[in-house]
């Protein structure tokens, strides 16, 4: 027999919402499909396959092949992620963001609206660059050069990252998780058929001893369970709740505990890393073969595996990593929010002395996620840098960044699905209550 009751409606209303996502991922890559008016794909892939490698291969596995097809989703998500970064930023250092932040759901309406602003002037920038580097390409990628090719490649690309951003909203808002690292998460995916089929065909070619491919396939399996049990490694701060008398009751006087999580930032320093890393690359390398000798010195430089390019990566993880863990934790609230509720941690006074004290705890627990992110991150530059040319998309796949992205959006995923049941079920039993109005 059917189920009915408010326990299957929240089960249908949670498949609709993950049918949706998966509908939404769908149409996704259908659109990473779609290439660009005047462009002769023939030469297209020759030109990427000879010229592809480093931050490009990177960079393409991270928008799905969009690159190496030059479809209309090339940029992919990265605009947005740069707008977002940009607006955090200027929260901080005009007075005028920063009230509209704390002015609830209305001024975070109009900071999105200026993130989506600046998403769609940076894609424009970047749009008429790749136009003016594709049509410098010798051999005749471009069919017909000129402002008609730049006007439409433009338009196309535009409209391709705005879709992309809308569509990453829709699924945050009527899907489960977050919509923009959904989309990373599949573009991350997609190439993992054609990682394992390059470490098979290496193996059968004889480029890769079996024994290295069974060492390689262990440490990535290695890695999946060390980020797995850093992010769900907690700090567990002791609280206890002081007694007060509420009409004839005692109330209080129990014991709980704050979590505070090893990882806070989640995968947002890894993202917004290659974010910043990739939007100058894509000038450098899209123009490298008609561009100045400081462009070409700037590509030499920032090729993945040189120290300036590790050094870079690595200030701008770790800074990242303090930087967004301090938005989406702050002490002092925290610390008045426990005060409020009656709550102390022992041996500390509420009030002033426990945010410094949790400041501290955070501090010392951002400065372990910073190491780890680090490491995580930059162990497959290192990989790439040893297996260049035979194993590229698996260390990209495997090494590190992408399998931390997929891991914590897989997890993050996961934990939407059951916070969403328990909420519906809570939902359910309130509005069954005597006394609620049904």
């Amino acid at each position: 027999m059917a189920q009915t009751g408010p326990g299957a409606a929240n089960l249908v209303d949670l498949r609709n919402r993950i049918l949706f996502v998966v509908g939404a991922l769908v149409v996704f890559r259908i659109g990473s499909h779609i290439p660009i008016a005047g462009i002769d794909t023939a030469i297209l892939r020759s030109e990427f396959e000879q010229s592809a490698g480093g931050l490009l291969n990177l960079l393409n596995f991270f928008s799905g092949g969009s690159i190496s097809r030059l479809s209309v989703l090339t940029l992919g998500i990265i605009p947005y992620i740069t707008a977002s970064i940009i607006m955090n930023l200027a929260t901080y250092s005009f007075p005028y963001l920063e009230q509209l932040k704390k002015e609830g759901t209305a001024g975070r309406r109009k900071l999105t609206s200026y993130t989506r602003i600046g998403t769609v002037l940076l894609a424009a920038i970047q749009a008429y660059i790749l136009a003016i580097s594709l049509e410098r390409l010798p051999g005749g990628l471009v069919i017909e050069p000129g402002l008609l090719f730049k006007v439409t490649t433009v338009v196309m690309i535009v409209a391709g990252t705005v879709f992309l951003m809308w569509l990453g909203e829709q699924i945050t808002e009527r899907g489960i998780g977050n919509g923009i690292s959904i989309l990373i998460f599949a573009s991350i995916v997609s190439g993992l058929p054609a990682a394992f089929a390059e470490l098979a065909g290496q193996v059968q070619a004889g480029s890769i001893n079996p024994l290295t491919a069974m060492l390689i396939t262990v440490i990535s399996l290695t890695l999946i369970a060390g980020v797995v049990f850093i992010e769900r490694g907690q700090r567990r701060i002791p609280l206890n709740y002081a007694k007060r008398q509420v009409g004839n009751r005692l109330m209080g006087g129990q014991r709980s505990h704050l979590p505070l999580k090893v990882n806070m930032a989640g995968v947002m320093p890894a993202i917004f890393a290659y974010a910043i890393v990739f939007f100058p690359t894509q000038i450098v390398l899209l123009s490298a073969d008609g561009g100045s000798e400081t462009l070409r010195d700037v590509s030499t430089v920032l090729s993945r595996g040189q120290p300036m390019y590790l050094l870079m990566l690595a200030a701008i993880l770790v800074f990242f990593t303090y930087f967004y863990t301090s938005l989406v934790h702050n002490p002092r609230e925290t610390a008045d929010l426990l005060r409020r509720s009656g709550a102390f941690v022992p041996g500390i006074r509420p009030g002033e002395q426990t945010a410094r004290y949790l400041g501290k705890v955070v501090m010392r627990l951002t400065l372990a996620a910073s190491c780890y992110i680090s490491f995580v991150c930059l162990l497959p530059e290192l990989m790439v840098f040893r297996f260049a040319g035979s194993l590229t998309n698996f260390v990209i796949a495997f090494g590190g960044t992408s399998l931390l992205i997929m891991v914590v959006v897989a997890m993050d995923f996961m934990e939407q699905v059951q916070h969403y049941m328990v909420s519906q079920q809570y939902g359910s039993l309130l509005k069954n209550m005597p006394g609620s109005g049904k």
